[in-house]
């Protein structure tokens, strides 16, 4: 008996295939030319920021009735996955304006959305998020950056830590506690403004990798906010925080695996030049295994990535697992391959004339922000157990 099936599900729509071509083209000729600079002068890539947002590819997720191009969840992981390949720290302008932005299309009122998400869409404003803070980071439930009640308004005090963009943005959306005896259920979100007075930032980072895309401290000081400024309904921050982190590990998955992608492309360029012992290394058969390895990892962080992205955009009851296991996994993949990348390259590869050195730096940090991987098999076994 043969039964009729459809396996479209399996192959990326045109339309898709299409904005890949438009983001590389762009990418190629204006984002990855400004790489090596901004990793060398840890400067904001202003100039692959313009490029992006001329194209319409610097906060693509933004719904069209907020002047964005309204991108669903997997074009928005492949705008952010062909980012990555040129420049990961470029990559961090769409992803994190998505992340800044996702409480407010999670939670907000249509006041704030329409307030906030339009010079998003435009250009005119990048958008932070402010969990993290000294004390409170994979706890982030312990959090003491406290929004206490004065009338109409709220006033915040406090410093958040390992913010993306900060400084650059103009907008945060902060997590903050108004009842600080309820833990998790007395926290709240709130958008504050760079222009706020009594907002300051520390001293950028000096990290390992993502070098171009500051991260800074933000500080609170006496921070007076209209009321109406709260994200959703108060003591409901948390769990649009964490509602947030199950769409967004999905762009750092693709972001992952964009850096593994353009790492791989390097290395295959060069071992087919490369020649020792009278022919190109690619000749050789452990180089080859090694190249296997890579293409097969990447690929599969690839599908698990756009298997997450197509449950996001559905918003299905597994999005919290599969969201935590595209990340861990790809971003696993992603440290594996650029790592296996430069020793292709030899000593060459160690140098900072060649850009694998860059993206093995890179590659660390997927691991490691928007929950840690090893919280993130925390968060998979509780799901697997759960059914």
């Amino acid at each position: 008996m043969t039964t009729e099936r459809s396996f479209d599900a399996y192959q990326i729509p045109e339309e898709h295939s299409d904005i890949r071509a438009a983001v590389r083209a762009v990418c190629d000729a204006k984002v990855a030319p400004n790489a090596t600079h901004a990793d060398e002068t840890g400067e904001f890539p202003t100039a692959s920021y313009d490029a992006l947002r001329a194209a319409d590819f610097h906060a693509p997720h933004i719904p069209v009735e907020y002047g964005g191009a309204g991108a669903d969840a997997l074009a928005t992981a492949i705008v952010i996955e062909e980012v990555a390949r040129a420049c990961a720290s470029s990559s961090l302008i769409p992803a994190v304006n998505k992340l800044g932005t996702m409480p407010l299309l999670i939670a907000g009122s249509e006041d704030l959305k329409r307030r906030y998400l339009s010079p998003v869409a435009s250009g005119e404003a990048m958008f932070s998020y402010c969990l993290s803070e000294p004390d409170a980071g994979s706890d982030a439930a312990a959090m003491s950056t406290r929004a206490e009640r004065d009338g109409d308004h709220y006033i915040l005090n406090g410093v958040k830590r390992w913010i993306t963009n900060a400084g650059v943005s103009d907008y945060y959306t902060v997590f903050a506690v108004t009842d600080p005896t309820a833990r998790s259920r007395g926290i709240s979100a709130f958008v504050v403004e760079k222009s706020d007075p009594g907002v300051s930032f520390g001293a950028p980072e000096k990290k390992l990798g993502i070098k171009g895309s500051p991260t800074r401290e933000v500080y609170l000081d006496n921070v007076r906010i209209p009321a109406d400024r709260m994200i959703g309904e108060p003591g409901t921050g948390f769990a649009t925080a964490m509602r947030t982190l199950d769409h967004t590990r999905v762009t750092i998955a693709a972001q992952a695996v964009g850096i593994a992608q353009g790492a791989l492309d390097y290395a295959k360029g060069y071992v087919k030049e490369r020649r020792q012992f009278g022919r190109p290394v690619a000749d050789f058969q452990g180089i080859q295994f090694m190249l296997a390895d890579m293409g097969m990892k990447l690929e599969a962080a690839r599908q698990l990535t756009y298997a997450a992205a197509g449950r996001s955009e559905r918003g299905d009851d597994d999005l919290t697992y599969f969201g935590a296991a595209a990340k861990c996994f790809a971003s696993d993949a992603a440290m594996e391959i650029t790592t296996d990348a430069v020793q292709l390259l030899g000593g060459y590869g160690y140098t900072r004339d060649y850009p694998l050195e860059r993206m093995m730096r890179d590659a660390k940090i997927t691991q490691i922000y928007e929950g840690t991987n090893q919280v993130q098999r925390i968060v998979m076994a509780r799901q697997l157990l759960q059914g």
